[in-house]
């Protein structure tokens, strides 16, 4: 683990130790677990995915945004938060940190893992578990897929550490992450031209996931609200990767990690800013209980178990697309606050 003196956002390289040794284990686990309670976000070095594959994301972001508007409206994203969502097409109502009443400046299209048509939980039109939508463009599938399996693949890998950073068995997660959700979300951030200070790509917010993670783009534009320091331009270290815990692991974790605050500007004159997250989440319906090392007398779990699924219905209310199609908006399942907590047991 070292550290990047410029904005104080550790590094983590899996290339120090083989995750399969104990000694080697222990030790990025507790590296891991020092940046998760101080800072929320780390870079990930050694991850073992492509700078091929994932350029080849990015420019399939580029064609899919390159097409006329309304070849992308025919994907319009539906309730489970599949498809394209134009310009403008949410406000961040998740914020804890802003108040914001403009849409964002950035157009999305969103993927989850590629269930047939005849499956089971598409066939029942499972919330969060559809069919994806695909647009007609040579080559687009098959890249998606490769890239969300290579995700899939390193963020399982990482998931021991996880275990071990919060004082657990190194497998704990295993079941939780059978089959884990995952959500890629390939956005394009026009250039702010408006000078306006309270339009943003993406106003404050924290995402909602287990953990996310974001190849790096060639532009800057993510900004991060670190404890302490207030808000840092995030570099661009080639080849990492930027990950943060976001507010299902915070409410998981009893408020032990941080769900950390950011926001994205495309402040490039002229040039068009790509981004690829990659947000990662234990299964549909694994009951996300209180870790049983993150409360004791003093700690009393804050919350009551709850699913993916259940979490997800409520955050995803934040999106125009999916708010058109609900009869009434469900209600905050209590939603991780910024209170920081300085000591846990070891």
């Amino acid at each position: 683990m070292t550290e990047d003196t410029r904005v104080r956002i550790p590094i983590l390289d899996l290339r120090d130790g083989d995750i399969g040794d104990a000694r080697a284990r222990n030790k990025l686990g507790e590296a891991l677990r020092d940046a998760l309670e101080t800072v929320g976000f780390y870079y990930l070095r050694g991850h073992g995915v492509s700078a091929a594959l994932t350029g080849k994301v990015f420019e399939a972001a580029r064609r899919f945004h390159s097409q006329p508007l309304q070849d992308k409206l025919e994907l319009r994203a539906n309730e489970h938060n599949v498809g394209y969502m134009p310009v403008n097409g949410y406000v961040s109502r998740s914020s804890r940190i802003a108040e914001t009443s403009k849409p964002n400046l950035v157009e999305a299209f969103f993927l989850k893992r590629d269930l047939a048509p005849d499956h089971p939980d598409v066939l029942s039109n499972k919330r969060f578990r559809p069919a994806n939508q695909w647009p007609d463009l040579s080559g687009f599938r098959d890249t998606m897929v490769e890239y969300c399996d290579a995700m899939e693949h390193m963020c399982l890998r990482l998931l021991p550490l996880y275990a071990v950073a919060l004082g657990l068995e190194p497998d704990y997660f295993v079941e939780a992450f059978t089959e884990p959700q995952y959500t890629l979300r390939l956005s394009h951030y026009p250039p702010a031209e408006t000078g306006e200070p309270d339009q943003f790509g993406v106003a404050a917010h924290t995402d909602s996931s287990f953990l996310t993670v974001l190849a790096q783009s060639e532009l800057p534009g993510l900004a991060i609200h670190l404890p302490d320091y207030g808000w840092v331009d995030a570099p661009i270290l080639e080849g990492a990767f930027l990950v943060n815990s976001g507010d299902m692991l915070r409410r998981w974790t009893n408020h032990r990690f941080l769900s950390t605050a950011h926001r994205v500007v495309n402040r490039n004159p002229g040039r068009d800013r790509y981004a690829i997250p990659f947000f990662f989440d234990a299964g549909a319906d694994y009951p996300m209980a209180c870790l049983p090392s993150c409360c004791d007398e003093k700690h009393p779990a804050r919350y009551e178990p709850i699913s993916y699924t259940e979490y997800m219905s409520w955050f995803s209310s934040q999106y125009d697309h999916v708010r058109e199609q609900l009869d009434e908006l469900p209600d905050d399942p209590g939603s991780p606050d910024m209170t920081p907590l300085s000591t846990w047991p070891r």
